[in-house]
């Protein structure tokens, strides 16, 4: 009875250690290195693709209060199509870069990146503060103090 008991143990680890390397994937794979490519150079960027791939809809510095205008670093059909973003702004003042749902940073909703959290590879995961998911629905951006932003806004 203790050999059938060892015997059971023993093959039901076995399975354990084969069941976790096969569902432990790395999330973020390709937004790690594009951190890594970049780091702190003091842009905010998105793709139209999650985990940081597709196109590179956009990269700056600055403010851009309406994705979907002819000017600006995010143009014409940038608005509503990013799926993954990075905050890799300089720590220190204005270092959040706050997500509009609306352009001209319209308030009624938003959400906010914290240099820290580097990067959001899945915007289907997170929602502005209205509520409405975040996935292919911003249309400006503006660097923002952390204490601009409601403590449900912040997005990871």
């Amino acid at each position: 009875m203790r050999k059938l008991a060892v015997s059971l143990a023993t093959l039901g680890l076995a399975a354990l250690g084969v069941a976790v390397p096969a569902t432990a994937a790395h999330a973020g794979t390709n937004c790690n290195a594009n951190w890594n490519a970049h780091g702190r150079d003091g842009n905010v960027r998105a793709w139209d693709g999650t985990d940081c791939t597709g196109t590179l809809l956009g990269v700056t510095a600055g403010n851009d209060p309406n994705w979907g205008d002819s000017s600006g670093p995010f143009t014409g059909s940038d608005a509503n199509t990013a799926s993954s973003v990075m905050n890799s702004g300089f720590v220190g003042g204005k270092d959040v870069v706050a997500f509009y749902y609306l352009p001209n940073y319209d308030d009624r909703a938003y959400g906010c990146l914290k240099p820290g959290e580097k990067y959001v590879d899945d915007l289907g995961r997170n929602h502005f503060t209205n509520g409405v998911t975040m996935n292919d629905r911003i249309e400006s951006h503006v660097w923002v103090a952390s204490s601009a932003c409601a403590p449900n806004s912040f997005i990871s």
